[in-house]
């Protein structure tokens, strides 16, 4: 049995060392478990898009406030039959994508429309293959958000059977671009913008 100065001190070693391990267990950056997810992998020096100056200074990246009226139901249109064809992207690379369907919506009383796609690549990957691509630009690009517009990522499994889909505007994000010019990145379609604001989301990031 301890006598009471051992106690005292084995007391006193247990309550540091529990506040220091307190101390290193950071609460995750961001408002919901998106955005905690984001901002730990752009953390992650094995797999951030930043730059090591960019890294080193990296508090969180920017979102608009979370907001429900970003949150809409589409209906879905399957495109049949479309072509492939090389997208666009911000370097010389060509991906391969085809028009998988079209979304239609109301969002702040503006009926939209966006085109999804689909990579081709993706579809020999167990991992990412149903994946759709969903890049958008709209009222605040160039300004509160990134310029090349912004992406959100939606599966096939998200399409319900009564052909609708659940777009979140609040999870969206970046193409790396926006952050490393070492990328190589899609450009968004022009048929792709929204003329409306989109105050949901990722904002622009800015650079150190």
């Amino acid at each position: 049995m301890l006598n009471n100065t051992k106690l005292i001190i084995y007391t006193f070693l247990l309550l540091t060392i529990t506040s220091c391990n307190s101390q290193d267990k950071r609460p995750l950056m961001g408002e919901t478990p998106y955005q905690q997810k984001l901002n730990a992998s752009y953390k992650d020096a094995s797999k951030s898009p930043l730059k090591k100056k960019d890294l080193k200074n990296f508090k969180g990246l920017d979102f608009f406030p979370i907001d429900s009226t970003f949150i809409v139901t589409a209906k879905f249109t399957k495109i049949e039959n479309a072509p492939t064809f090389e997208m666009a992207t911000t370097t010389d690379r060509k991906p391969l994508y085809k028009e998988y369907g079209l979304l239609h919506f109301t969002l702040k009383g503006t009926e939209c429309e966006l085109t999804i796609y689909q990579s081709q690549d993706d579809l020999r990957d167990e991992k990412y293959k149903d994946y759709l691509f969903l890049p958008f630009t709209d009222d605040t690009s160039g300004n509160e958000s990134y310029g090349g517009g912004r992406y959100m990522d939606v599966m096939t499994t998200d399409i319900s059977e009564n052909n609708t889909a659940v777009l979140n505007f609040n999870n969206t994000y970046n193409p790396y671009c926006a952050y490393n010019d070492r990328y190589s990145c899609p450009l968004t379609p022009r048929k792709n913008h929204l003329n409306v604001n989109i105050k949901a989301g990722i904002k622009t990031f800015k650079k150190y």
